[in-house]
């Protein structure tokens, strides 16, 4: 039988024993460890996806373009909702009691130190998004800015561009996060169940998870996590492509393109091979250094006093509009609710298992305040001050240097070049433009190595340590995925696929987020006052 910590609060257990053993519904042809029946229908599943893409490449974009539509504008509510729900839930766990619930136990020791723990969670959270979006959606809405703020009010346009870019890279998506993490790490440490997200359930549905049930929420968590992951090196292999004909002239093809998700799985597959310790920790700890080096650079070498102003500024922007921007009732900006937040909040939610499933595997022994603080909070501080150093400056070139390669390239809806065009109006442009491709590029690296990583745990039944080269195939299989659709549909069918994927894995991240409170309430006195 797997090991159970089951534990007794004042009520009775908190998790009730169970007679499920780890990989019990394993297959193991050549040493390998399949899980029955989830790897199977998802690798089949998907591979049917492919060959329909690429056999019927119009047919896909245009389903998917209005699925996307039908979505966002029906089911709005949905998104919006979950979202502010998380965001309660996980600041309920940090400022309550169950705070100090010690994941793995109350004598738990944590496996990581404070940078690469952070460097990891980091990285794998929205290291490519920031480098995308980082300068391109300050700078768009500042020209569109939502709740109705004037855009010939330079000022309130620019505070609101930034604030609105916040919004989306704040509080709501770090929270998604932290559910699904916390929820992962509290069933596996503290109870010894698998580490997949139907262990989630087992309080209210008990030895049922490890039946169909079960077999359905893990099958949905790997197609999401699938095509959440897949977007996101979507966004990445674009940009760098962007990057290399920008700086130096080669042509950004759909050819690149494949070349490039081709060479960066290959890294990856090296990445896989050297395990997290020596993969995945050193990528993430060189991302970090380069990363916080970029933003320095950028914060001395631009306004610095009018970007910190503005950090202040935009700041409480943020927090003054969070509910107006939460709310979805009578809203009359729905170009930026529905084409943006309802948008990041499916790509959110779909990448939330491999994201935090990932910040599970590295957060053992960390008590649940600590890990609320250091995944909701420090992260929405590090995106507030990237979205102002990077984006609030673009604008600033714009407003006070009236330089408009960035505006005029936001205009031509060039995304992906247009950090290379705010760092060519300052030194070294040659020389930063080039750390940020490389960055990139690092941030897919570790990206598609820890999303393996995830996805290899979820269709081997909750084992950590199954045999490498099921890891390496899932490295492979995401590559394929994100070059089918990306030169099938574009970013546009890759958008698309998130928010599909997104909207059922919404309500299963609802089931969590309330099986894990329940559960906690009955763990929290064995978890004495320090």
């Amino acid at each position: 039988m797997a090991e159970n910590n089951t534990q007794s609060g004042n009520d009775g257990p908190v998790v009730a024993e169970t007679d499920y053993e780890l990989g019990q519904d394993n297959v193991q042809p050549m040493g390998l460890e399949l899980h029955n029946p989830v790897f199977f229908i998802t690798s089949v599943g998907i591979t049917i996806f492919v060959l329909l893409a690429i056999i019927f490449p119009d047919v896909l974009a245009s389903t998917l373009g209005s699925t996307r539509t039908w979505l966002e504008s029906t089911f709005d509510w949905v998104f919006m909702g979950a979202a502010n729900i998380f965001v309660i839930v996980c600041l309920v766990m940090m400022l309550s009691p169950l705070g100090r619930i010690r994941l793995g136990g109350p004598d738990a020791a944590p496996e990581f130190g404070y940078l690469g723990w952070f460097g990891m969670l980091f990285a794998a959270g929205m290291g490519i998004g920031l480098m995308f979006f980082g300068v391109l959606e300050p700078v768009f809405h500042f020209q569109n800015p939502p709740l109705g703020v004037d855009a010939s009010d330079t000022e309130a346009a620019r505070a609101m561009g930034v604030a609105a870019t916040i919004f989306h890279w704040g509080l709501h998506p770090w929270a998604i996060y932290g559910v699904v993490a916390v929820s992962l790490a509290f069933f596996s440490y503290n109870f010894g169940l698998p580490l997949t997200i139907r262990s989630a359930f087992f309080p209210i549905f008990g030895d049922r998870v490890w039946g169909w049930f079960g077999h359905v929420i893990d099958t949905l968590a790997v197609f999401a996590t699938m095509f959440g992951l897949a977007t996101s090196l979507g966004f990445g292999a674009q940009q760098a492509a962007g990057g290399l004909e920008y700086l130096y002239g080669i042509e950004a093809t759909n050819t690149l393109l494949v070349v490039l998700i081709l060479a960066i799985t290959g890294l990856a597959l090296v990445s896989v091979m050297l395990g997290i310790h020596g993969g995945v920790k050193r990528l993430s700890a060189l991302n970090m250094i380069l990363f916080a080096a970029l933003g320095v650079f950028v914060l001395i070498a631009g306004a610095t006093v009018d970007i910190l102003v503005s950090t202040v500024t935009t700041t409480g922007g943020y927090l003054a509009n969070l509910v107006p921007l939460s709310n979805w009732v009578g809203r009359e900006d729905l170009d930026y609710m529905h084409g943006w937040t309802t948008f990041y909040w499916a790509w959110w939610i779909s990448w939330s298992p491999f994201v935090g499933m990932f910040i599970a595997r590295v957060s053992y022994g960390r008590t649940v305040r600590e890990f609320i603080f250091c995944v909701l909070i420090i992260p929405t501080i590090a995106g507030i001050l990237w979205m102002n150093i990077m984006g609030g400056y673009a604008i600033d070139q714009f407003l006070n240097d009236g330089y408009e390669g960035v505006v005029q390239l936001v205009t031509d809806y060039q995304p992906e070049l247009t950090i290379y065009a705010m760092l060519e109006a300052l030194p070294f442009a040659a020389i930063t433009s080039a750390v940020a491709i490389f960055l990139v590029v690092v941030f897919f690296v570790t990206s598609s190595d820890s999303g393996s990583l995830v996805i290899d745990t979820i269709s081997a039944g909750g084992l950590t340590d199954a045999p490498v080269v099921q890891r390496a195939f899932w490295v492979l299989f995401e590559g394929l995925v994100a070059i089918v659709l990306l030169v099938g549909g574009g970013l546009a069918a890759l958008q698309a696929a998130a928010i599909g994927l997104g909207f059922p894995f919404s309500f299963v991240l609802l089931g969590m987020a309330g099986c894990t409170l329940y559960a906690m309430t009955k763990e929290l006195p064995n978890h004495p006052r320090a």
